[in-house]
This record gives C-alpha cells, sequence and structure tokens, in this order.
C-alpha cells in the first residue's frame, strides 16, 4: 500500500495524509459535536425563531412537482398504485428484500448494523476506523448501507400522497426514529463514508415533502430530532468529503446531498454553503467524470444510471428554485441520456457493462431494475430536448413523481420508439450496432476511471448480442463485492466477459486480489475501423492487454453485424509469435439452451433457433461448460457457456452466429466476402 501511494501525486498525498489527520482527531470532536448540537444550536444555524418556524419555512420551500392523484397515477401509470401500496405495506410490515436476500422481516427495534447474509455485525465506534471489508467475515457491508439509505420507505410517501391515510406517514416516523436512536452521528457503520448520509439526505428529503404536513409528524420531539440528524448528516458529509486525485461516484453523491440538504434549509451559513459547494463540485466533476460523448468514466452502465441520477436530480432541484442549469452543464446531461437511449433496448433491458450493485439516487418508478429509459423522459421534459421526448418509451413514474403531471402528459402524448440507428461513443470506446431487430453492445474501451479499474471490468472487446429480437450473448454481470473476494475477481475477470483470453492471463492484472476496485491498465484499446451503414455495421478494435507476456501477443477483434439477415460475424486474430493457450468465451443468456453437434452449436431460446458456427473446425476446439450470470447485484444463475479453445501456433479464429436454416458452407462464403470486401476499405 505504501509503495501505491508513492506512486501518486505528491499533492493527492499530502491531501490524503491531512484527511487521515483530520480523521484521527474528529474521532473526540465529532461526539462532543454532536452533543452540543442541540435544537438552539439548530436554530440558531438555520436562521430560524422555532422548531415549527423552521419546519413549515422547509415545508414551503420549492421542491419537485408533488401533485400526484390516485386519478392522474390511474391514467398514466396503469397498475402503480396497487405496486406502491404493496411496497407501502411491506414497509409498514418491516419486510424487506435487498440485494439478492431473502425476504427479511425486520425486528424492533431494528438491527441497523448486521450483514443479514453473512450474520456480521459492526460494532458502534467512530465510523471512520471501523474495518468495512475483511475477507475473513465475508461480510458485505452493502447490507446495512442500502438498509439505511431507507429508500424502501419511498413508497410509504407515495402511498400517503395518494390515500392521505395516516398509517403510512406514522410508520415512516417510527422507523426513522430508529434510525437516529440506532445510528448516532459518526459512530455506527453507515457513517462509514460520506456517501452513504448524502444518499439519506435525498431521500429525507423526499419523506418530508410527502409526510410533514400529517398529522403523525407533527409532534415537536420528532421534528426536533428528524431536523438535527437531517443537519448532521450534511455536516458529516461536508466535513468527510470522498476527494481523490480522481474523483469517483462517491464524491458525486456528497455533492449532490450538499445541494439537497442546503436547498432544504434554505438559510443560515451552513445550508447556503452547502447548496453553493456542492453545485460547484457537480460543475467540476461533469467535465472530469464525463467524455464529451455522454459516457461516464466507471465503465458501467449501471453507474452511468446512477451517476446521471446524481447529476440531474440536484438540477432539476436548482430549476424549481429558479437556478437556470449552464448550457455546458446541460448538454453533458443531454448527452448521458443520449447514451441510455443507445444502450436501451426495445424491451427496456440495459446490457451489463461493468459492476452493478442495485444503486440509485431517488428511486420513485417501479419499473424494471435494468430499465433505465425514464432517464431519457426526465432529461428530454425538464430541458425540452425534442429527440430525446421522441425516443422515451417506458413507464412514467418517475417522471410524473419528479417533474408532475402537466409534464408526464405532456411526454405521454409523444409517438415513442427508440431510434434504430447505430451509434459509435468513440471517447468511451463503446460501440452500439443495432436495427429494428438487433442490438449488439461492444467494449472496446480503456479500463475504468482513467486506467484505475473502478467500476470497470477487465471486458475490452467484449460485447453483448440480441438477435432478431432475441438475447443471445450477454455479460455475467458483478454479482457481489465484499462478501465474496474471490467471486469478485472472477466476475470482473477476463475468463467472464465474450473476449479472448491468453494463456489463462488477465488482459488488466490485478492490483491484488485484495484490491477489489483496482486493476493494471495493460489492454489500451486501438480502433482500427468503424463504418456503419443501413445493412452492415463493422468495428474492429484491439488491445495490449498481452503485451506483457514473454512471447507478446495482440489481440484484434472484428464484429459485423449483417442488419438485413441478422447475422453477427466475429473474427478473432491473434498478432504475435510462438505457441499459446487461447480460450473464447461466449456466455449464453439464461433461458438460452446449447446443444454440441457434430461441427455446430445450436442455440434455443425465446422459441427461436440460432447456430453458432467457426473455422477453423479442426484448429479449434468447441465445448459447453457450465457458468454464471448475475441478473443483480448478490444474485447469481448458471449458464451455459460456449468455449473455444486450442493451444498451439496462432491461429485465427472466426465465428458466425446466424438463425437456424442456413447451409455452413454458404454462411462461411458470406462471412469470407464479407470481410474480404471490409479489409480492401481504406
Amino acid at each position: 500500500m505504501a509503495r501505491r501511494a508513492l506512486r501518486r501525486p505528491p499533492r493527492t498525498v499530502a491531501r490524503r495524509l491531512a484527511s487521515e489527520i483530520a480523521a484521527e482527531l474528529e474521532r473526540f470532536r465529532a461526539p462532543r459535536r454532536a452533543r452540543s448540537f442541540g435544537v438552539d444550536a439548530l436554530l440558531s444555524a438555520t436562521n430560524s425563531i422555532t422548531i415549527d418556524g423552521l419546519w413549515s419555512r422547509s415545508a414551503a420551500l420549492p421542491y419537485f412537482v408533488l401533485d400526484v392523484t390516485r386519478e392522474t397515477l390511474a391514467s398514466l401509470c396503469s397498475g402503480d398504485e396497487q405496486r406502491i401500496i404493496a411496497l407501502a405495506g411491506q414497509a409498514l410490515d418491516r419486510e424487506v428484500q435487498l440485494l439478492g436476500s431473502r425476504r427479511i422481516r425486520l425486528g424492533r427495534p431494528i438491527d441497523w448494523s448486521t450483514d443479514v447474509k453473512s450474520g456480521f455485525s459492526w460494532k458502534k465506534g467512530y465510523a471512520r476506523r471501523l474495518v468495512v471489508a475483511d475477507p475473513k467475515n465475508h461480510a458485505d457491508v452493502k447490507f446495512p448501507w442500502e438498509l439505511s439509505r431507507l429508500q424502501w420507505l419511498i413508497p410509504l410517501g407515495q402511498a400517503y400522497v395518494l390515500t392521505q391515510e395516516e398509517r403510512f406517514a406514522r410508520g415512516a416516523r417510527e422507523i426513522l426514529d430508529e434510525w437516529i436512536a440506532g445510528n448516532p452521528y459518526g459512530m455506527t457503520v453507515n457513517w462509514a463514508i460520506a456517501m452513504e448520509p448524502a444518499l439519506r439526505i435525498i431521500t429525507w428529503s423526499w419523506l418530508f415533502h410527502t409526510l410533514a404536513g400529517s398529522a403523525e409528524w407533527r409532534e415537536r420531539g420528532f421534528r426536533e430530532r428528524f431536523l438535527r440528524m437531517f443537519f448532521l448528516q450534511a455536516d458529516w458529509v461536508e466535513r468527510n468529503l470522498e476527494r481523490s486525485d480522481v474523483n469517483g461516484n462517491h464524491y458525486t453523491a456528497d455533492a449532490a446531498g450538499l445541494v439537497f440538504a442546503g436547498l432544504f434549509f434554505g438559510d443560515g451559513e451552513a445550508p447556503q454553503r452547502w447548496a453553493r459547494l456542492g453545485w460547484e463540485m457537480l460543475e467540476t466533476e461533469i467535465r472530469r467524470q464525463v467524455d464529451e460523448d455522454g459516457v461516464d468514466f466507471e465503465a458501467s452502465t449501471a453507474y452511468h444510471r446512477l451517476v446521471s441520477e446524481l447529476f440531474l436530480l440536484p438540477a432539476l432541484y436548482r430549476e424549481r428554485w429558479g437556478l437556470r442549469t449552464p448550457n455546458s452543464y446541460r448538454e453533458r446531461l443531454v448527452a448521458m441520456a443520449r447514451f441510455v437511449a443507445a444502450y436501451s433496448r426495445d424491451d427496456g433491458s440495459s446490457p451489463q457493462w461493468g459492476d452493478a450493485d442495485d444503486g440509485r439516487a431517488l428511486p420513485l418508478g417501479t419499473q424494471l431494475l435494468r430499465d433505465h429509459r425514464y432517464l431519457l423522459g426526465l432529461t428530454g421534459t425538464a430541458f425540452q430536448v425534442v429527440d430525446l421526448e421522441a425516443q422515451f418509451a417506458g413507464p412514467l413514474g418517475e417522471v410524473l413523481w419528479l417533474l408532475g403531471s402537466d409534464a408526464a402528459r405532456r411526454l405521454s402524448a409523444c409517438a415513442h420508439r427508440l431510434e434504430s440507428h447505430s451509434s459509435a461513443f468513440s471517447d468511451a470506446g463503446i460501440y452500439v450496432m443495432r436495427s429494428p431487430r438487433d442490438h449488439v453492445f461492444v467494449d472496446a474501451g480503456p479500463v475504468g476511471m482513467r486506467g484505475r479499474g473502478g467500476h470497470g471490468h477487465n471486458d475490452c472487446l467484449s460485447f453483448e448480442a440480441a438477435l432478431d429480437g432475441v438475447h443471445l450473448i450477454v455479460d455475467p454481470g458483478a454479482y457481489v463485492y465484499t462478501a465474496s473476494y474471490q467471486w469478485r475477481n472472477r466476475f470482473r475477470s477476463t475468463a467472464f466477459h465474450n473476449t479472448p483470453v491468453v494463456d489463462n492471463e488477465e488482459q488488466n492484472r490485478l492490483v491484488a486480489p485484495g484490491y477489489l476496485w483496482s486493476l493494471h491498465d495493460d489492454a489500451r484499446p486501438t480502433i482500427e475501423q468503424w463504418r456503419s451503414d443501413p445493412s452492415r455495421d463493422v468495428l474492429t478494435a484491439s488491445h495490449t492487454g498481452y503485451q506483457r507476456l514473454s512471447n507478446p501477443v495482440t489481440v484484434a477483434r472484428t464484429v459485423i453485424l449483417d442488419k438485413n439477415a441478422h447475422r453477427l460475424l466475429v473474427r478473432d486474430v491473434f498478432r504475435g509469435t510462438g505457441e499459446h493457450s487461447l480460450n473464447v468465451p461466449y456466455h449464453l443468456a439464461r433461458l438460452a439452451v446449447a446443444m454440441a453437434l457434430s461441427n455446430v452449436i445450436r442455440l434455443e431460446a425465446n422459441g427461436s433457433s440460432f447456430e453458432l458456427h467457426w473455422q477453423p473446425g479442426g484448429s479449434w476446439r468447441a465445448s459447453i461448460v457450465d457458468g454464471w450470470i448475475s441478473p443483480s447485484y448478490g444474485v447469481k444463475r448458471p449458464v451455459p457457456v460456449v468455449e473455444l479453445t486450442r493451444s498451439g501456433v496462432l491461429v485465427p479464429l472466426l465465428v458466425v452466429i446466424a438463425p437456424q436454416g442456413y447451409e455452413p458452407s454458404a454462411l462461411f462464403s458470406w462471412a469470407t466476402e464479407t470481410l474480404r470486401q471490409e479489409d480492401s476499405v481504406p
């Protein structure tokens, strides 16, 4: 660890050292500060006279449009009321199902510091000194964090807006009181990183604005406890910003939380500072973290969704205050939404690129977890971007609850359909080949977080493919983080992606098995060709990940989509000398069935039949092995994996995946001629 620190810029090392010294001092200062921060201190800090006056003032400040009625919800989001009431009922029963857990009935009071899967509990103590990841206990700190984000209480606020039934407000109040009592300022694992109180701030603001007027929230003692803890969470975030030489989604969440807290209180030196500081951080980071083509640099569709929310929601909140979003910031948000439009498939699903931990900033809709299309509706409607509004397709819940019924009605009146044209995001190295019936997502970009790894995987030249409307080739996902170091590293390994493996080595070396978010920057990609026309998309790219071998190898892959016949051609060329072992895996969709015949792999999925052919047949051996896919965090399911392997001198591999019915000779004649044509293109 010391050697890694010495490789960082001196300013970064000095800042980290100062942060550690400050954290050590905070072990003693934080408890004293919390004890001294009583009602009088809160009122003074917010320029208020009474708690009820502060409560009423905050409730009257601008917030998102909360004009949802049962009638508007029924007309715009059929079935949502039933789903919301059911989720609210589970919250009242203290039942949660988080991060792949079984449905759990929480006790009274709730245990906020235990990972239910491993049974491990974090003791109370100064949060910055608690060990959140230890391979020996198999604990996943994400469970208490997710539980304490309290997003599972959001349906209680929604249900109250719809029904005005006090039982929903009472249930939320009781659980919030238990959280406040069980998590003193800075003294449990739920304060270990600033991101957690920052995300709680966003949730608490929503619960406040939906439930503040209820009879169950009138009790003065509760109002004092709620507002005091709300303020202290923002205070903790400001004092413990997750700043580094390369900032990621944690720092973005810190900034978003500060904006929300500042606008929530509105007045006072600290709230005004939070709103200003948080927005300055967001304006700086959106340029650093998001490429001009709109792709978040953490190399993950799930984190692209989360970061989009973290940049978008504070902007929408400020707009409600009449604070205009600068054009440069707005343009980057629009570009992020256009990337979502490109990678979203017609059924609403998204490719599993990089890490995925189910994280959201303010989940208000009832759509499926991997449906990100609401970001098109929110961004397009909020900023009147015609092409995003036109491409929006999917549930309207997020738009309705954030922007109001008028915005949702305008959006519902548009003729919606995701555009079926292909897209190149060259800054990030992402290429989306698509037609009305095909969708191929190819990662030909660098490792995530500017070469650090982060939430990126060893997936350079990997792809997902849906042909003729059928999901066939998929990315296995992420599964877990600290609960199993072994599974964490397997799911981000080269062999768990649809890309060639040379000599059983990683394309980007792991820094160490315990560095779960770090990779060496070995696989530097080069885009050699990209061409798209109405009938065919062609991408050729290579990477340097295996140049470090004693006999260096450059892996080059050509991917060609035949849009008219729904055929996919994949050619792998290995540039180098000497003998090597080669493995090219193809992970199949969870509901796909693979059958090995004499010289072909038959694929059955969703009632359709496809075939995977390869050449040269005598040099490459095909087998079907057992693999895994993680459709959401903490869940893994078995899937078949087609592996094409050989050992010896380097020989190219040509694979064609096509609907059943083609003669192999005709397929390879087409493939050979297509490659000849493309190779001749200057």
